[in-house]
């Protein structure tokens, strides 16, 4: 395994919660790049503006 690897490795097992953030993140912009339909994303648009409310209050 490489010093990068490792250092990798170290870096996610002491952030948990971040890494698991980020790659949760990924996925999510993935899926809608790659494989989202219209329907998928209209419903996304509703989430995502309820979210922001959400968070602003």
């Amino acid at each position: 395994m490489s010093n990068q690897t490792e250092a990798n490795k170290r870096w996610q097992e002491k952030n948990k919660e971040r890494a698991k953030y980020l790659s949760n993140r990924s996925r999510a912009r993935s899926f809608v790049r790659n494989q989202a339909t219209l329907e998928d994303l209209e419903e996304f648009k509703k989430l995502i503006e309820e979210r922001r409310k959400s968070i602003e209050e």
